[in-house]
């Protein structure tokens, strides 16, 4: 059986910058965000632990084609995506 997955966006406290990542444990990996495990990684230097967005998938090859896609897009349509279902 194939495990799912989701594509997840995080921002900062002002809404200034967006990561978008993908996952097979959200809980686990907003944790590792959050207490900064990877002390160089993109979304610890711009201090990106708001969750804004999520996206479920039967399985984390879907989910990885997708973060692909929203990857490939621009910033506006990442905005209007996290907007559509979460305005505040």
């Amino acid at each position: 059986m194939k495990k799912g997955g989701c594509i997840y966006i995080l921002t900062n406290k002002n809404h200034t910058t967006i990561y978008v990542g993908v996952t097979s444990d959200l809980y686990s990996r907003i944790i590792e965000h959050r207490e900064g495990k990877y002390q160089k990684s993109f979304t610890t230097r711009y201090n990106l632990f708001k969750l804004v967005y999520i996206e479920p998938f039967h399985s984390i090859e879907e989910a990885v084609a997708r973060e692909k896609q929203l990857k490939a897009g621009s910033r506006q349509k990442k905005l209007d995506l996290i907007n559509s279902t979460n305005p505040d």
